[in-house]
């Protein structure tokens, strides 16, 4: 495996710090293209890439803005931009698929999202879907229905009240704190994670993982799962766009499957005719990092196979 990284400028002078994993030997069959989650970085995902080029796939995963390398150092992770921030983010990985195609042409592009990139991969099938051979959703949640509403009521609040770039302990308690409380007695913050010692206590340790956010990125958070849950953009994603969604049955982002299968239902609804469904019993959030992860994987890599067959 060729591990190599670069960076991508964007229209507005963002720099994207990007994350490529290539078979050393030969062309690879098709290209992953990886959105990662909140408060993380696409550098967690290097095993995952790993089985996927012994499987004969190329992986590229950019660091989100406000993320990771991208953001710079750990002190300036949190925030997407001025304005438009989701949209940019959006725009940003469209411009990477777009290096992958010209880099890899004719071969086959599948995207996987991971919570907050399932947000994100799920706003982008609706525009550009058309472009892949498929997209994977993991650790994504339904609609929030009265609790978005005061979510982005608060969260304009405290835009309003602090400024954009200030950081909100209270959204960030709002969105996350009761999630730890179905694995009491906890070990860390954060043992919602995954059922692994070890990966939870990596998240832990990595200075760009587990940040509290700022109001501005709420605020374009927010907005997105606002979008993504709109009737418009369900009837905007391709119908023959072959979808995974996977999750683990733990997983309180996903409100241990009720949210996830509101998900799978409303596409359903849509008219999408290639939907699969994957729960994990007793799977936490990362299903990638989980003490399964390699059946994940393996699913994954078997579910891609298949669309090409």
């Amino acid at each position: 495996m060729r591990s190599e990284t670069f960076y991508q400028d964007a229209d507005d002078g963002c720099t994207n710090f990007v994350y490529q994993w290539i078979p050393k030997m030969e062309s690879p069959r098709r290209v992953v293209q990886i959105a990662h989650g909140m408060a993380e970085h696409a550098g967690r995902y290097h095993d995952f890439a790993r089985a996927l080029v012994g499987s004969g796939y190329a992986v590229f995963a950019n660091d989100h803005r406000g993320h990771g390398k991208t953001a710079g150092s750990p002190e300036h992770v949190g925030f997407f931009a001025e304005s438009d921030g989701w949209l940019r983010v959006v725009e940003d990985m469209r411009r990477l698929t777009h290096r992958i195609m010209t880099d890899f042409p004719g071969i086959p592009v599948f995207l996987f999202g991971h919570s907050m990139g399932s947000f994100l991969a799920r706003y982008y099938i609706s525009r550009y879907g058309h472009e892949l051979a498929g997209v994977i959703l993991s650790g994504t949640a339904g609609d929030p229905g009265m609790l978005g509403k005061i979510g982005k009521f608060v969260a304009g609040w405290e835009a309003k009240r602090k400024g954009v770039r200030a950081r909100s302990p209270l959204l960030n308690k709002l969105s996350f704190g009761n999630f730890n409380k179905p694995f009491k007695p906890n070990r860390t913050e954060f043992d919602w994670l995954s059922r692994d010692s070890d990966q939870v206590d990596k998240y832990v340790d990595d200075p760009y993982c587990g940040a509290v956010f700022t109001a501005g990125f709420f605020q374009d958070l927010v907005w997105g799962v606002e979008q993504i849950n709109t009737a418009q953009t369900l009837q905007d994603t391709p119908r023959d766009l072959p979808m995974l969604i996977l999750s683990g049955d733990r997983d309180p982002v996903g409100k241990n499957t009720r949210g996830v299968q509101q998900v799978y239902n409303a596409y359903r609804k849509a008219g999408l005719n290639h939907l699969t469904l994957k729960l994990y019993k007793d799977g936490r959030h990362e299903m990638l990092n989980e003490i399964n992860r390699e059946e994940v994987y393996s699913d994954v890599i078997q579910w891609m196979d298949a669309q090409m067959t």
